[in-house]
């Protein structure tokens, strides 16, 4: 059908085409035959001949000499210069063949040979960030196989070692033998919140987690998670303080997911903030923007250590002791989250407090 249609296409503007000719060339005939009726060769000829000298025939003879000479050595140096322009290319896209993806091909304003280069340029650019991702991805792929085997193997270890205590019933008495099942347990409990937040972390990163936006107060959220945290700061000798410029602070979010970052920023603030006695939320509207800020008067973070922060098991305790440090995925689940939110967090530290902040904005 298609071929039927291009046949009937060129035959239709070919007769189009001819019939404008030949009313053309009719017109021309019927003006030189009613204007110039007695206009023969041998009057061209002896006009040639008899104004041989006289500088008017050397212009009329010389334009179409010029203008057809001219015409010949322009397309002979155009096609020269995309011969040669294109054996540059056809040099140039072997060496990336060959994998130099770093280089470019020359652009040049020759034709469509330059907006092929160009496209190839593109073309080019787009494979090396794909390539230079995939690098990435399989860098992340090794580390998180390395850190979850380093992280897993601890209470695994612990695990299994109380576990054989208890089958070969080596304990002294009944008090001993519950010591070595709780550690057991707490240990279980270790293993089970890592592998959580491993979990969750792999869908964040895999972009599985839609968001379930709606209208959110932000005060009276921050409100209950304190209340929830009451027995943590308790223990830790600490006393939460709120402080909101708004008694209303409305976010378009998820509130569950939402609520995990402040959890993961308080929880965090706890265990590396228990040195200082309060624990302050403070919340403002900036714009368009709700900000929220938890701060902790406790150790300060290295500022060597917070550009790397919101990695993925990156912690500024580098022990890996269970006891002063968290799975080091906490912070990195907060980042995705906020960023899934279009929003931004980032945190300053110094020698008298250390500050999150979390923007999100109002109509996220």
């Amino acid at each position: 059908m298609r071929s039927s249609l291009r046949f009937f296409k060129w035959f239709f503007w070919t007769v189009v085409a001819s019939a404008i000719l030949c009313s053309l060339l009719y017109m021309l005939i019927n003006y030189l035959y009613y204007n110039y009726g007695n206009l023969n060769i041998i009057r061209i000829v002896r006009f040639f001949y008899f104004g041989i000298g006289r500088p008017e025939i050397y212009y009329v003879a010389s334009i179409p000499v010029i203008v057809i000479t001219g015409i010949y050595l322009y397309r002979r140096e155009s096609r020269r210069q995309e011969q040669n322009y294109l054996a540059l290319l056809i040099e140039e896209v072997h060496n990336l063949e060959e994998g130099q993806l770093d280089r470019k091909v020359t652009v040049r304003s020759i034709g469509k040979l330059g907006q092929l280069a160009a496209d190839i340029n593109r073309m080019m650019e787009r494979l090396r960030i794909s390539l230079e991702e995939e690098r990435r991805a399989e860098q992340t792929k090794n580390e998180l196989i390395t850190n979850v085997s380093h992280d897993l193997r601890t209470p695994l270890t612990t695990i299994t070692g109380y576990l054989g205590l208890i089958d070969q019933d080596r304990y002294r008495d009944e008090v001993e033998l519950r010591y070595y099942n709780n550690m057991a347990y707490e240990e279980s409990l270790r293993l089970k919140q890592l592998l959580e937040d491993l979990f969750e972390y792999t869908r964040l990163r895999n972009r599985e987690m839609t968001l379930n936006k709606s209208r959110i107060n932000l005060v009276e959220m921050l409100h209950q998670i304190t209340a929830q945290f009451q027995w943590q700061l308790g223990e830790s000798g600490m006393e939460s303080r709120l402080f909101f410029e708004q008694n209303q602070m409305i976010v378009i979010a998820d509130g569950d997911k939402l609520r995990r970052v402040y959890e993961n920023l308080i929880s965090n603030a706890i265990r590396y903030g228990n040195e200082g006695r309060f624990l302050d939320i403070r919340g403002r509207i900036e714009g368009q923007d709700a900000v929220i800020d938890v701060i902790n008067y406790g150790e300060p973070i290295p500022e060597s250590d917070i550009p790397r922060l919101f990695e993925r098991f990156y912690r500024v305790e580098k022990s890996r002791d269970k006891n002063t440090g968290g799975s080091g995925i906490g912070l990195a689940i907060a980042k995705h989250i906020v960023d899934l939110h279009q929003g931004s967090i980032r945190v300053t530290s110094d020698e008298e407090q250390t500050v999150f902040t979390v923007r999100i904005s109002q109509n996220a």
